[in-house]
C-alpha cells in the first residue's frame, strides 16, 4: 500500500543518515525537497534542495537517537527519542519514490502534547 511503499522511503532515508552514507541520502530526496521545522524557542527553519536537507539530516543524525515509525496525518512519520525523550516528529511526503517534503516538530512543549 501507499503508507508501506512510504515508509520504505523513509527507513532507508533514516538508514543512509545513520550509516553517514551522503550519496544515498540524496537520492532518497527529491532535488527540490523542502523541510520545515517549528525549530527550538519558536524559530521556524526552512531548508531546500537535496543537498542542505541531506547534510541537515548527517548534522543531526544522534547515535543515540531511537526511531520509532508512526503515522502522522496518515503518512509515514517518524518520532526521534533520545534516552526516551521525545526529541522531534517528523512527518514525509513521499512523492515518486523520493522524499518531497520534510515537516519536523522539535518544540518541546507540541511534542509533549502530541506524544503523551
Amino acid at each position: 500500500g501507499a503508507v508501506a511503499d512510504q515508509r520504505a522511503v523513509v527507513n532507508a532515508f533514516f538508514a543512509a543518515a545513520r550509516a553517514g552514507d551522503l550519496a544515498a541520502l540524496v537520492e532518497l530526496l527529491d532535488p527540490e525537497v523542502v523541510l520545515r521545522a517549528d525549530g527550538f524557542a519558536g524559530t521556524p527553519t526552512v531548508l531546500r534542495g537535496a543537498a542542505t536537507v541531506s547534510s541537515a539530516a548527517l548534522g543531526g543524525a544522534s547515535p543515540r537517537a531511537e526511531f520509532s515509525p508512526v503515522l502522522v496525518n496518515g503518512a509515514a512519520g517518524m518520532l526521534i527519542t533520545v534516552r526516551g525523550r521525545p526529541v522531534a516528529l517528523l512527518a514525509f511526503t513521499v512523492i515518486g519514490g523520493r522524499i518531497a517534503a520534510v515537516d519536523g516538530i522539535t518544540d518541546p512543549y507540541r511534542l509533549r502534547s502530541l506524544v503523551s
